[in-house]
């Protein structure tokens, strides 16, 4: 089967689907239109600060380019608001077609600044093929956004989950909660290094101090405000004043990013670190990043989680090509890809229950490792704060 045929065939699949759109949604064009080359060419927007992360990327793109003739091209970012920043120029300048980007990465406070400014093709996920294998019951992130219900502008890929990386031997007793960690610390002068960039360590784990710390934590699931957002995160700041003293270097300097912070734990700089990926520890040891006496561990009640999503500009040039990729990384056989420990180590954003006896197998087969936890190990998956928040308090730091 000929390149152009091949998409043309994906395309037909989305397109039928997507022809059922409730009022209102942006139709993709019909698979008669001759997409050219560069509706071919998906220019997916990634962060780009982790290798493993780019080379399953860069396995998408060699699969959907032999299925279906769509080629990706992974344009690595630092940050998703760089992509973010594109599309609302490019509207500023009346560029409502043949957009630079056409699938971004994206969530949080990022995906909220789209939605609020109309800049998202959609809705689009609930549409995919694979769209019913995902668990929309025990995983409530997948269709929840930090606090913001995507509804269909965006599709999962990916879990995420905060958990601590020690080296156990040097740490054998980590706390099991918040409040108790800056005792901690000071009982553990060399155990209690722990780095991160000051926007990671806002973004990635004072939400969660502010949980327990909180005094009405139930007002995080609510837009911050000049009211409440002193009084909430006072305690917070209080916890982390007394903390800061017994961080590396006394939390005045910060390593640029993940893969910089690992490299600390490995040689034995810090002997503690901060991971959004609950497989961070095994997919290192394998590779020979970390020691095989890294652990990783949470806290009792649990720590925040979220879902990881591909969203679609509404000027994006390869609409239907985007369609497909987004589909592609539901199938259950690329969701156990990125699950396994040897690739990125992701957990799924599926419903095992789901799938047929097969591709529950390949969930079954996976690799164990000493350092990946197990579902029951992590603990309650706790809701994202609403973005407000997290735009406060890293302007706060």
């Amino acid at each position: 089967m000929s390149v152009p045929s091949r998409f043309a065939l994906a395309s037909a699949v989305l397109a039928a689907l997507c022809a059922v759109a409730p009022a209102g949604a942006q139709d993709p064009p019909g698979p008669t239109s001759s997409p050219g080359r560069a509706a071919r060419t998906v220019r997916w927007n990634a962060w780009a600060g982790d290798e493993k992360t780019n080379a399953f990327i860069a396995w998408v793109g060699d699969e959907v380019g032999k299925r279906y003739g769509v080629k990706v091209v992974h344009v690595k970012l630092k940050d998703t608001a760089e992509a973010v920043q594109r599309v609302v120029a490019e509207k500023a300048a009346g560029r409502d077609v043949g957009g630079s980007v056409d699938l971004v990465w994206i969530n949080g406070a990022n995906f909220l600044a789209m939605k609020e400014q109309k800049l998202l093709f959609g809705p689009y996920a609930e549409r995919l093929p694979n769209w019913r294998y995902v668990d929309t019951a025990g995983k409530r992130s997948n269709l929840i956004d930090f606090t913001i219900p995507h509804e269909g502008y965006e599709s999962p890929w990916r879990m995420a989950q905060i958990v601590f990386v020690c080296d156990s031997r040097r740490v054998g007793d980590p706390p099991s909660s918040v409040a108790p960690l800056g005792a901690w610390a000071k009982a553990h002068p060399a155990a209690s290094r722990t780095p991160t960039s000051a926007t990671s360590w806002a973004r990635r784990s004072s939400s969660r101090r502010s949980y327990e710390l909180a005094p009405d934590p139930s007002v995080l699931q609510r837009p911050a405000t000049d009211e409440n957002f002193a009084a909430t995160t006072a305690p917070m700041w209080a916890w982390y004043d007394a903390l800061k003293p017994s961080l590396w270097r006394g939390g005045a300097q910060f390593p640029e990013n993940g893969p910089a912070q690992r490299q600390l734990l490995n040689d034995g700089e810090i002997d503690v670190m901060i991971s959004f990926n609950p497989s961070e520890a095994a997919v290192s040891v394998i590779a020979g990043l970390l020691p095989d006496s890294v652990r990783t561990f949470t806290f009792a009640k649990g720590t925040i989680g979220n879902t990881s999503f591909v969203a679609i500009p509404y000027n994006a040039t390869a609409r239907e090509g985007a369609m497909v990729v987004a589909n592609f990384l539901l199938e259950p056989a690329t969701q156990a890809r990125a699950q396994d420990v040897r690739q990125m180590g992701n957990f799924t954003v599926l419903d095992l229950a789901k799938l047929a006896p097969a591709d529950r197998r390949r969930f079954d087969e996976l690799p164990r490792h000493p350092a990946l936890p197990t579902n029951a190990e992590l603990g309650a998956t706790l809701l994202e704060p609403h973005p407000s928040w997290m735009t406060r308090i890293t302007a706060e730091w």
